[in-house]
């Protein structure tokens, strides 16, 4: 389904009032800061927006559909940066104060006017048809094992494991031009447990229950998917399978617009009909349960009060709410309430993330939050 009109509440959010939804998990400032001084915790931030700066330059000025891109994407480092240092200055600059959702808009909207509309979109392409041709054999691995408990947690694992492929990390943009990243050695080095925030055991128990196992349990499932390649193809696809065999319906809901190398509604919808064979099952699994949404959003992050309309009509009646990836899974919606359970999937890929949630660089956040009826 496409996005059209007006954005909404996401209608499964507790009301805002009752829950006080912000969407931004970590608290940049306090009423008692300065209003014209920058907090410890936004000068971090708008450092680590600073230390990104290079990679994505290189990914404009390589961006063969944008005239002059080398000018332009030098006009992209000069005007964000600008942008940034004048937040540093006076906190209430630019809309501020800065938050994580305020620095990725101004970062698009800077990309935008200068004509880059999508400077990931050939490394998109190309981890898209790698993770398409290992797909088969990831969903072959995952139903060998026939312990339940342990078919879920792998799942899981590959879920972190594809989420690892994030270019708005400036570390992981830099790895990943050098030496690309591993699907499979991700998985088998992916941090011990017990990860930073852990409640798979609750969740695999839950899993588990025969009423769980019934598609009158979960009827309609949402999952706010994240990153192209790995990420969609060979963490989250495996994952709703499951759900589409337990007789789930799944909703997919990816970004209106491009935004780093998180995976687009008309790309989605094109990675689904390559992996869907003619009978339209995936890997031997019925998929005509498994809708495509337009979230309505345009950023790495996402706040659940502006939702496209069609979203919000296929999730009304959801059981299950999952937020994917650290923008949408972490840094904005952590502590979001919903009137279902959710559950909350994403690497720690900033410093400044592990820091405040008392973890380690690359670890790895489930929260599952279960409503009781």
């Amino acid at each position: 389904m496409e996005s059209s009109g007006e954005l909404v509440a996401f209608p499964l959010l507790t009301t805002p009032i009752e829950s006080n939804y912000r969407a931004c998990t970590i608290p940049y400032r306090f009423p008692s800061d300065n209003p014209k001084k920058p907090t410890p915790t936004e000068l971090s931030w708008i450092d680590l927006f600073l230390n990104s700066v290079p990679s994505f330059r290189k990914r404009a000025e390589n961006d063969e559909t944008v005239p002059d891109a080398h000018i332009k994407a030098e006009n992209f480092a000069q005007r964000y940066t600008e942008l940034l240092e004048d937040f540093k200055k006076d906190p209430e600059s630019h809309g501020g104060p800065p938050d994580c959702i305020l620095l990725c808009r101004l970062r698009e909207q800077v990309l935008r006017e200068l004509g880059f509309r999508d400077i990931f979109k050939k490394v998109k392409d190309e981890e898209n048809e790698k993770a398409i041709s290992l797909f088969g054999d990831v969903v072959r691995l995952n139903d060998a094992i026939d312990d339940g408990a342990k078919r879920v947690e792998n799942l899981i694992r590959g879920i972190f494991a594809g989420n690892i492929f994030d270019l708005g990390s400036a570390e992981l943009a830099e790895l990943f031009s050098k030496d690309g990243i591993s699907f499979l050695a991700s998985c088998q080095n992916l941090v011990p447990r017990p990860w930073v925030i852990d409640d798979l055991d609750a969740f695999t128990l839950k899993w588990s229950r025969k009423s769980w196992k019934k598609a009158s349990s979960i009827r309609n499932a949402v999952i706010f998917v994240d990153n192209c390649g790995a990420d969609i193809i060979l963490g989250i696809l495996p994952f709703a399978r499951e759900l589409l065999r337990r007789g789930t319906q799944v909703v997919l809901a990816a970004n209106d617009l491009p935004s780093i190398n998180d995976v687009t509604y008309p790309e989605l919808v094109e990675i689904i009909s390559k992996l869907k064979d003619e009978n339209g099952q995936l890997a031997g699994v019925d998929a005509s349960n498994l809708l495509i949404a337009n979230s309505g959003n345009d950023l790495p992050v996402i706040d659940l009060t502006s939702i496209s309309q069609e979203l919000a009509y296929l999730a009304s009646d959801a059981d299950l709410v999952i937020l994917e990836g650290m923008g949408r899974g972490i840094e904005t919606n952590l502590y979001a309430q919903f009137k279902c359970d959710s559950l909350k999937i994403g690497m720690v890929k900033h410093q400044e993330v592990a820091q405040f949630l008392g973890g380690r660089l690359y670890d790895c956040v489930f929260k599952f939050n279960e409503v009781l009826s």
